[in-house]
């Protein structure tokens, strides 16, 4: 048996632009949430978001302290710092040229 699928011009043209539309709309945002519970009841969350470039995520423990990543990424640099559950942060920014990396950390 030979069977074939006749596509006219127009159901072309519409798949076309479809798959042009799809290609070009920007990254949609993600949010995450996930809840953990312990043996003893107590509870811990973390939280994450994504859109175009960017991360951030956050992780809140069962005494109630929350830690926390932030990143930011171009297309020459990336940044990143995170935060912990004191306040205490840490950064570090990557940078690339056609020469090569050069990353930091403070």
């Amino acid at each position: 048996m030979n069977a074939s699928v006749r596509i006219t011009m127009p159901a072309r043209w519409a798949v076309l632009s479809l798959s042009a539309l799809l290609l070009a709309a920007p990254a949609l945002a993600r949010d995450r949430q996930s809840t953990v519970t312990g043996p003893a009841g107590k509870t811990a969350t973390y939280q994450s978001s994504r859109t175009q470039g960017q991360v951030s995520s956050s992780v809140t423990g069962a005494n109630g302290q929350t830690a926390s990543r932030n990143v930011s990424r171009t297309a020459d640099s990336t940044t990143a710092t995170v935060t912990g559950p004191k306040g205490q942060t840490a950064s570090r920014v990557t940078t690339r040229t056609g020469s090569g990396t050069t990353t930091t950390v403070n």
